[in-house]
């Protein structure tokens, strides 16, 4: 029957059908959206909260009110809010917890950009200079439902002494629907590709290559800490041995040390780099001096070299994190040539830089008070960290962008 209609007819039928599935209501999906990006890491820490008290004890101890407390804090753990347990604070973030949430946000970010991309001006009114305000409100009430329910999960979760900080909460929940939560809209309703043509292209071109940059180096760091904890994987063992845990109490070690991975590969990336961290006041883990005292029985401290002067080969390490940022840019300098010298020294450099900056806001993020005493210093010194980073990977970025455009001017000079 379609076919009988006029042409004219028959197109704004079709266009109709397809922007209505692009028009939903924006306030509406964009704060459930928001919502949906909260609640759904919440309700599994909430449920592995209630598996957990199971698992202890059987149950015997406590109620299911107290699970799903539990599992409600670690949520806002994740989300830098702190705790206290017994009296004594807890403000290290479990990276993992805040990964899942980063990825959770984004999801749905897309999926609230696809719903709404039909709202505001076309591209080409746009293109004219049409102001459009689709991506800043959506990407407001997004931020805004994931507040709502971070506020809530807060004072649900709050008793005396467990010292939740509200504010920290809704400062990272911000964070993290504007970071990352505002640019998935912008993807997914298409006004990233328009934004983008009005970015320089030296920036353009460098953030891809920042991308390969910082996750080549997490990447190394992450083997690094792998290859340490299998080392010495019979001390993990001996400590979880020593404690004396049931296969439920077991159980729930593991989740936590799973949890804290993420932040065990931002302290691998701190000693790699040079500075290193440290696992207490007074003490120091870096490829020049290791200087240890009194541990907590933890399986992920295995990893840990031996305190004492390191072995010599450690010192050849400060090559690497140039090494790493040199092979990442000449990968993206091989897709995308360089027109010149010039954009091939600002690429390259803008490159490195910038992932150092990135991998050294991670390293600030990565640490915290743990426990009493000593314990309220754990983390890597995130200035010297952020400091090394910029310099070794915008050197090595430098070197790399140069090398693969000398390489290709000659290549094609041989070619001719």
């Amino acid at each position: 029957m379609t076919s009988l209609l006029p042409p004219s007819t028959a197109r704004s039928s079709t266009s109709v059908g397809h922007d209505l599935a692009h028009r939903r209501p924006l306030v509406l999906v964009a704060t459930l959206g928001g919502a949906a990006a909260a609640l759904g890491p919440l309700l599994v820490c909430l449920a592995l909260g209630v598996v957990g008290w199971f698992l202890t004890d059987a149950g015997a101890h406590g109620s299911t009110g107290d699970g799903l407390r539990v599992g409600a804090w670690a949520w806002l753990l994740g989300h830098g809010s702190g705790i206290r347990v017994e009296g004594v604070p807890v403000t290290a973030v479990p990276l993992g917890l805040t990964l899942v949430s980063a990825w959770t946000v984004w999801r749905l970010g897309l999926r609230v950009g696809d719903s709404v991309s039909g709202h505001g001006p076309d591209a080409d009114r746009i293109a004219d200079g049409e102001r459009d305000w689709t991506v800043p409100v959506a990407a407001g009430l997004l931020a805004a439902g994931y507040v709502v329910v971070a506020v809530v999960t807060c004072v649900l979760a709050t008793d005396t002494g467990s010292g939740v900080a509200t504010g920290r909460v809704v400062g990272w929940s911000l964070l993290l629907c504007l970071g990352l939560g505002a640019p998935a809209v912008a993807v997914g309703s298409g006004r990233a590709a328009i934004w983008a043509a009005v970015v320089p292209p030296v920036l353009r071109l460098a953030l891809p290559a920042c991308r390969l940059v910082l996750l080549g180096w997490l990447a190394v760091a992450a083997a690094a800490f792998l290859v340490a904890l299998v080392l010495d994987l019979g001390t993990a063992a001996n400590v979880l041995s020593q404690l004396h845990t049931d296969a439920g109490a077991a159980t729930l070690l593991v989740l936590v040390s799973l949890l804290v991975v993420p932040n065990a590969v931002a302290f691998a990336g701190s000693y790699l780099l040079g500075p290193g961290f440290s696992v207490g006041a007074g003490t120091l883990v870096s490829p020049t001096a290791v200087v240890l005292g009194p541990l907590p029985m933890f399986p992920l401290l295995a990893a840990l070299p031996d305190a004492g002067p390191p072995p010599a080969w450690t010192a050849y390490l400060a090559v690497l994190p140039a090494l790493v940022a040199a092979v990442a840019v000449a990968r993206h300098h091989r897709l995308v040539p360089a027109d010149g010298w010039g954009e091939a020294v600002a690429r390259g450099l803008a490159a490195g830089v910038l992932a150092g900056i990135a991998f050294g806001l991670l390293a600030g993020l990565a640490g915290g008070a743990v426990g009493p005493g000593r314990m309220r210093d754990v983390g890597p010194f995130e200035l010297d960290v952020a400091l090394h980073a910029i310099t070794a990977f915008g050197v090595g970025g430098l070197v790399g962008a140069l090398a693969t455009t000398w390489w290709q001017r000659r290549s094609a000079a041989v070619a001719d």
